[in-house]
């Protein structure tokens, strides 16, 4: 496996430079407008002042003729040092009489009058000037120019592009640098948790995915997948367990049965010593089989394949049914079956409703009272209940017996765990582990209280709400 992805082909840094692709497009178009309306602001300026510098020339010569407006013009050149303003006053062949430019510009005018032209002028470096002027004509026999120059505008507009192209540079730095601190800075994180799994993959199941602590949502993933690996290294253990257990449990009911076939072959016996032997043999097939339909309704119910067969099942009626199954039985292990006071509420509205596989709740509570009958004869009395609130219905089987120690309550949810280091009882081990498989099946869970004396075991299942029965 690969120790890191190069920084140029991780997806945080192609996605950086696709966003900055988006940003510059962003600032140029900011930029670009604020371009032309500067520009377009600085000209609206510098044509209102010639209009206005044109109507008042254009006054004076209809007042006091040629004279008048060569001594205005003259004045105005004499008060503009910077010569900012232009002005040319020519006869019909385009001869200057006043003003101070050199000679009439060789551009030609646009529909409105306006001309854009090249100055020669020793104030720039580059030996010219742009500017900008109206032209009038004074009743064919002169001409007037009043312009002005466009250093100011072309000074702004050379600024904004400046700024646009230094602003072009800072943003692609910073957001490349950018883009790099955080590739490097995510990559890191990617690989936190690559490296692990490679040590996971190995064989490690211990390692778990560091977290940084500032609770971000790499911290929540790696949590989640933390989770997760807890969760796989219980069940690989589990499996451990149970491939274990499988073994010692099952090793003895084969050796056994083997070891009455041999009998069979090797001794002559009547029908009815056979009968006997097939019998027992029988007996001992039915428990493995048992034992076998344990851990398939248990793989069944933990893999949720059951979800699909879900419909609403009315308990109180389903607890009717165990108990009659079972009241015989009970009876016949010298033990008494009774209900509490509110087990069965009167009226079809008081009936209690859940979610779930009807043949494996079934399969639950019979297991538990099945418990109950063996580890509670010598309390003589066991209990079967129900409550419910608003969003929970509790049923409980309780018996009189010696009970389970608290420290040994989450070990008896184990696959194939029992309370008897001998393992001569009958039995296998399964039955509350099938019990809790199918409490977490259907959104419950499976409790282990006491019952002073004895032990009262609940499947706390979700209730269905009366709205939503049919």
């Amino acid at each position: 496996m690969g120790q890191g992805r190069p920084l140029l082909k991780s997806r945080t840094f192609r996605l950086t430079l696709v966003y900055l692709c988006f940003l510059s497009l962003a600032l140029i178009g900011i930029l670009s407008l604020v371009y032309w309306s500067t520009t377009a602001a600085v000209s609206r300026q510098i044509e209102t002042t010639i209009d206005a510098e044109l109507t008042g020339l254009a006054e004076q010569f209809r007042q006091r003729g040629v004279v008048g407006l060569v001594q205005a013009i003259r004045r105005r050149t004499a008060e503009d040092e910077e010569r900012r303003a232009l002005y040319l006053f020519t006869d019909a062949e385009f001869r200057p009489l006043a003003g101070n430019l050199d000679r009439w510009p060789d551009g030609e005018p646009d529909a409105e009058g306006w001309v854009t032209f090249r100055m020669e002028s020793p104030s720039t470096a580059r030996g010219f000037d742009f500017g900008r002027a109206r032209l009038f004509d004074l009743g064919g026999r002169y001409h007037l120019l009043v312009g002005h120059d466009v250093r100011e505008e072309t000074f702004v507009a050379g600024l904004i592009r400046g700024t646009l192209i230094w602003a072009l540079v800072i943003v692609v730095a910073i957001t490349v640098l950018g883009g790099v601190l955080l590739s490097r800075m995510l990559l890191a994180r990617i690989e936190a948790i690559n490296r692990t799994s490679r040590e996971i993959m190995a064989g490690d199941l211990t390692r778990r995915i560091p977290e940084s602590g500032v609770g971000d949502e790499f911290d929540d993933l790696s949590r989640n997948l933390n989770d997760m690996l807890d969760r796989i290294e219980s069940l690989i253990t589990g499996v451990k367990q149970v491939s274990d257990n499988i073994a010692h449990d099952l090793r003895s009911p084969l050796a056994r049965l083997r070891s009455r076939l041999e009998v069979a072959l090797i001794e002559t016996r009547d029908v009815a010593g056979y009968r006997e032997i097939v019998k027992d043999t029988i007996e001992e097939t039915d428990h493995l089989l048992a034992t076998f339909k344990a851990l398939l309704s248990i793989a069944e119910a933990e893999a949720g394949a059951a979800k699909e067969r879900f419909e609403v099942v009315e308990l109180d009626g389903l607890l009717e049914d165990v108990a009659e199954l079972y009241a015989p039985l009970v009876e016949e292990a010298g033990l008494r079956l009774e209900w509490e006071a509110d087990a069965v509420p009167t009226g079809k509205e008081a009936r209690r409703h859940v979610l779930g596989d009807r043949d494996l709740m079934f399969q639950a509570l019979a297991n538990l009272i099945d418990n109950a009958i063996k580890y509670g004869a010598s309390g003589g009395l066991i209990t079967l209940s129900m409550r419910a609130t608003a969003a929970t219905v509790r049923v409980a089987v309780s018996d009189r017996g010696p009970g389970i120690p608290e420290a040994d309550r989450p070990k008896v949810l184990e696959r194939f765990h029992r309370l008897e280091p001998s393992r001569t009882t009958k039995g296998s081990g399964l039955g509350l582990s099938l019990v809790a498989a199918v409490a977490r099946l259907h959104g419950g869970e499976l409790l282990l209280e006491d019952n002073e004396p004895g032990l009262s075991v609940v499947l706390a299942l979700p209730r269905q709400p009366a709205d939503a029965i049919v």
